[in-house]
């Protein structure tokens, strides 16, 4: 544990950052597993209706600051493309 009292109170704070986050993280990333599953099993109506799903999940993390926001964007990028390919829809 930290000596410094502001040290102290950064570790409270950095600790109760990681509670409220967490979860948050971990619920994107299944959204985006759940996906890629679907899309992997062929299942193209379910795996667009998990991709709205996991893009509203990745928009609110960015929005709350969980994760930074080009970081959802990149993410948002590749699930689409991935989805569009298996749908075969091209550029």
């Amino acid at each position: 544990m930290a000596g410094i009292t502001s040290a102290q109170k950064s570790a409270r704070v950095a600790e109760r950052r990681r509670r409220r986050n967490r979860p948050i993280r971990s619920q994107v990333k299944t959204q985006i597993t759940k996906t890629l599953r679907l899309i992997a099993s062929g299942d193209l109506e379910a795996a667009q209706a998990a991709a709205r799903e996991a893009v509203s999940a990745l928009d609110k993390a960015a929005e709350k600051g969980v994760i930074h926001r080009n970081n959802a964007a990149r993410r948002k990028s590749r699930l689409m493309r991935k989805l569009n390919q298996a749908l075969g829809i091209s550029k």
